[in-house]
């Protein structure tokens, strides 16, 4: 099973995606924030169905959707359901529409796996992570920032604690890059350097913030920054699992 990552869809359809004719209509188009998100979309379809096979694996840590309820999601979803592979996602900072966790999982295709507080095996790897968000001595984190960082740290951990004896191995996923832009010891990084985590994927930064990104390796464990404009919109190759 290859295991494949990509963040930062931020699909907008107000139709279902109609392949190969790509006439659905976006009520927020990328391209006008950045020209470099043209077509997106399809250049993500095209991209994922070109390496991605049906047995394979594909991380996606959040800001999947512009819909703010999930009713007005369904196009994107459906997106979704026209991807070869198993998805494993966490929630991002734009996911709205991402509210009650069972109502959201019932909306999903089938091959689309969502984490909140738990975890998901497949073969002995167990997929954990969460959210997350800014963290302390940034240049942005405030005092009232400090409740959602501790209700982060507690919701990774309870995703890690969920994987038990299930799993030979643990990778994980936060949409935000689990430190300060300063590259600091985080309590996000301690969790995982707790419960063994070597790989995790995030996130978040687009553009120039991408130059905050942390190194390939840090306190052991290899970091990965998979937002779509990072990778020109085609899903990383971050390892193999399986015989």
């Amino acid at each position: 099973m290859n295991i494949y990552a990509i963040s930062d869809l931020h699909l907008s359809f107000s139709a279902n995606p109609d392949p190969p004719l790509w006439s659905a209509r976006e009520y927020k188009p990328m391209s006008e924030i950045d020209g470099i998100w043209s077509g997106h979309a399809r250049r993500i379809y095209e991209n994922w169905a070109g390496s991605v096979g049906e047995g394979d694996l594909v991380l996606m840590p959040g800001d999947i959707s512009w819909a703010m309820k999930l009713e007005e999601a369904g196009p994107d979803i459906n997106y979704l359901g026209m991807l070869p592979g198993n998805i494993v996602a966490v929630q991002g900072n734009h996911d709205y529409w991402w509210q009650s966790i069972s109502r959201t999982r019932a909306k999903m295709p089938p091959q689309v796996s969502l984490i909140q507080n738990d975890c998901v095996v497949m073969d002995g790897l167990a997929l954990c992570g969460t959210r997350g968000w800014l963290c302390p001595n940034g240049s942005f984190f405030e005092e009232k920032d400090e409740k959602i960082y501790k209700r982060e740290l507690i919701r990774l951990e309870n995703s890690l604690k969920s994987a038990g004896g299930r799993a030979e191995r643990i990778i994980g996923m936060m949409h935000f890059m689990p430190t300060n832009e300063k590259k600091e010891y985080s309590g996000f990084v301690e969790l995982f350097g707790d419960y063994g985590v070597d790989t995790v994927v995030y996130g978040h930064l687009h553009s120039r913030a991408c130059r905050y990104r942390l190194p390939d390796n840090l306190w052991g464990i290899n970091f990965h920054l998979v937002s779509a404009d990072y990778l020109n919109f085609s899903p990383a190759l971050i390892g193999f699992w399986g015989g």
